[in-house]
């Protein structure tokens, strides 16, 4: 269960890295040079920064070569935070883009014995959780 911890340790990780691409693009959306621009963009080099020193934590538990390949999920993250705070519409390809990105992390780790099935559970409870799958439409947060 150590591994499987690890693991989840790595995407709750990846999840707040890609919160910084939510940040960014909020800021693009503000007034250049504004309180709500500045801020935002504090709140990316914050985030950047506790990436970094977390990174760093996760490497010394779990090889770089896995790590680094697992790294492609904020793809997905990205796809879900467009989903709840931008009210952006997911193609089919990019649908099927990531279940290509799952099913190649799942080729990366399937050398650690249980950890495999963690991220597709994760990654597809992802999904059920916004709710893509049921709501066709959503307004603008």
């Amino acid at each position: 269960m150590k591994k499987a911890q690890i693991f989840i340790e790595l995407h709750i990780l990846l999840m707040m890295y890609s919160l910084g691409s939510v940040c960014s693009k909020a800021a693009g959306r503000a007034e250049f040079l504004s309180i709500q621009f500045i801020g935002l963009y504090v709140l990316v080099l914050l985030d950047l920064f506790f990436y970094a020193l977390l990174w760093q934590q996760i490497l010394k538990k779990m090889p770089l070569s896995v790590a680094y390949a697992n790294k492609a999920v904020t793809v997905i993250w990205g796809m879900v935070w467009g989903i709840l705070f931008f009210c952006e519409k997911i193609s089919i390809y990019q649908a099927v883009g990531s279940l290509v990105i799952i099913i190649g992390i799942y080729l990366v780790v399937s050398a650690d014995e249980y950890v495999y099935y963690v991220i597709f559970i994760f990654c597809f409870g992802v999904f059920r959780f916004t709710g893509y799958f049921e709501k066709k439409h959503r307004k603008a947060i």
